[in-house]
């Protein structure tokens, strides 16, 4: 590394993962050439910034949108071995991912947990006795599962002791297996924390217009910031001009990756190379309950009359039930679910657990995403696979579609070891790169010491809570979201304790929001109420009571003026909405 590049990359890491200091990190990125531009911020962006980060390639992430705005806060929220692809004999694709979901989950504990899943079988149903038994060995096999977390099988008495509500009659036993839960925007986050820590910049709402190309190559990339004047306090910077009234960067790099997600087709069209393979999008829906209407105490994994297969799964109070898998071609940005979507799943829910009857009232939040899967002719949404696969155009241009979360490292391990041998024998490198670090490398946050003290740590960081005046939930949530990283809060907490009391609002949500904008890059209410806390989709009572403290707080602190205040309100008020309210058939 130069002396002159040095000196970008220590300013860039000053700037941290500030919301107030965008203009500036843009700036960084504009007066150098790096390594490597990644487009998407989500999970396989992410991934990707910090493999090659890791490595010692000078990486800048770019996301039109939020970090994990799209699929990546929009999943199952799972990161599990797809026991379904046994079906489709994907056989690569479960020992691959299967065997990811332990490293993820010692990587950042403080956000992925195991949860055993039942999966009952009945009577004429997809699975029997001997099917489930012998797909779950092949799968304990396959996924390289710990014996402490292989399959059990369950006598119907046994299934129904775990969850009673499941339907009894034709009830013919179950199987119960090892997945793990988590929040996948909180592991997005944390995984674009832990890449900007080892030095890498990343930007959210800064927009590609163009592709920067010399003789037939791309060199660059021509981003709009979609934020008007940047944001609250920044500097101006040079740039390359302006683009109605929104500031334009051109920044360069050796080597440009695609990592779009349901939009790597749109890049792929801006380069003029799509062609041959493409997306393929399907939509997935889930509603999300009460416990007091959904008392779920089991996750369950069932299959419906039409051959789906569906989750149930209970968690902070709440239990969530999805998915459908449909074709879509609608707004990439903003999918919607419809009423015919919510009918299937009430419907899915109501024949599975048949004493709850549930109605569309009882809904009291959902989410919809969409899968960027690669199309294969003649086949339904549900039996596309779930590889992931890199392309190269001619230009350069390095495309990273289909995938799983689960996945999400290894793909970037991979894609990172095509960009390191392309880079060593094109000359722009001396050596060649380290391998991958991030079998072993904690996220952001994930400095807990693993799973094994994940417990003991909790448990501390609750106990501190307390004595900075925090109630048991409100310190077990903090600990719970921010891992080893809860220090900052809690400091936060201490500094800012009296201007909460003024405000109206809790110390501990004020210290959340005032976190996330100065380390997590919050820039809108609504980074903050869904990829940050989840609460629109777990809390949505919380979400309605704190919105407006909260809105009043940035307003003031990003230096909105009415026009921006009333704007960015109601954006979070129409997704508020849009959670309860579907889409008419």
């Amino acid at each position: 590394m130069t002396k002159e590049l040095k000196q970008t990359n220590d300013k860039g890491q000053q700037q941290g993962f500030n919301a107030l200091k965008r203009t500036e990190m843009l700036q960084a990125m504009s007066e150098q050439t790096l390594d490597l531009i990644v487009i998407g911020g989500g999970i396989t962006g992410a991934g990707i910034a910090l493999d090659a980060q890791s490595r010692g390639l000078r990486t800048a992430l770019i996301d039109m949108q939020d970090f994990a705005a799209g699929t990546s806060s929009r999943s199952t929220k799972l990161v599990h071995g797809g026991l379904r692809y046994l079906k489709q004999l994907e056989v690569k694709v479960v020992a691959e991912v299967g065997k990811e979901r332990a490293i993820v989950y010692e990587n950042g504990p403080h956000v992925t947990t195991p949860e055993w899943m039942l999966l009952p079988f009945y009577k004429g149903g997809t699975f029997g006795k001997l099917s489930t038994s012998l797909g779950l060995r092949v799968y304990d096999f396959l996924a390289g599962v710990k014996r402490s977390e292989r399959r059990k099988m369950f006598r119907p008495e046994e299934t129904l002791a775990h969850e009673p509500l499941l339907k009894k009659k034709d009830l013919k036993g179950g199987g119960y297996y090892v997945e793990y839960r988590t929040d996948d925007a909180r592991l997005t986050i944390e995984v674009m924390k832990k890449a900007v820590e080892l030095g890498a910049l990343a930007v959210n709402y800064a927009k590609v217009e163009e592709l920067l190309v010399e003789n037939g190559k791309l060199v660059g990339v021509s981003v709009v910031d979609q934020i008007a004047g940047g944001g609250a306090g920044e500097t101006s910077g040079k740039t390359s001009g302006k683009t109605s009234g929104k500031t334009a960067y051109s920044l360069y790099a050796s080597k440009i990756v695609n990592a779009a997600g349901p939009w790597v087709d749109t890049l792929r069209e801006m380069d003029r190379s799509k062609h041959g393979k493409t997306l393929h999008l399907t939509k997935g829906v889930h509603l999300v309950f009460d416990q007091s209407k959904f008392p779920l105490r089991q996750a369950i994994y069932f299959d419906t009359p039409d051959g789906r297969m569906v989750f149930a799964i209970p968690r902070d109070g709440k239990t969530y039930i999805g998915t459908t898998d449909t074709n879509y071609k609608g707004d990439i940005a903003n999918p919607r679910i419809t009423e015919a979507d919510r009918a299937y799943v009430l419907r899915a829910a109501n024949e599975m657990f048949p004493s709850l009857g549930l109605t569309e009232a009882d809904v009291e939040s959902s989410w919809t995403g969409l899968r960027p899967l690669i199309h294969q002719e003649g086949k339904d949404p549900s039996e596309i696979s779930r590889r992931d696969e890199i392309f190269v155009s001619d230009s350069g241009l390095i495309s990273m579609a289909g995938g799983k979360l689960t996945g999400y490292r290894k793909m970037a391990e991979s894609v990172v070891d095509k960009i390191a041998a392309m880079l060593l024998a094109e000359g722009k490198v001396s050596a060649a790169l380290p391998p991958s670090r991030t079998r072993t490398l904690p996220i952001s946050g994930g400095d807990v010491g693993g799973s094994a003290k994940l417990a003991p740590f909790l448990r501390g960081k609750v106990s501190q809570g307390l004595r900075l005046g925090l109630t048991e939930a409100e310190a077990a949530l903090l600990a719970h979201r921010y891992g080893s990283n809860v220090d900052a809060v809690f400091e936060l907490l201490e500094q800012h304790r009296a201007e909460a009391a003024q405000r109206g609002m809790p110390a501990a949500v004020l210290a959340a929001l005032v976190y996330a904008i100065e380390r997590e890059m919050v820039v809108k209410p609504v980074d903050f109420f869904i990829r940050r806390t989840g609460a629109l989709f777990f809390d949505i009572a919380w979400a309605k009571q704190w919105k407006a403290p909260a809105i009043a707080f940035m307003a003031e602190r990003f230096g909105w003026d009415e026009a921006q205040t009333a704007a960015y309100t109601a954006e979070l008020e129409q997704l508020l909405h849009e959670a309860v309210n579907p889409l008419e058939a």
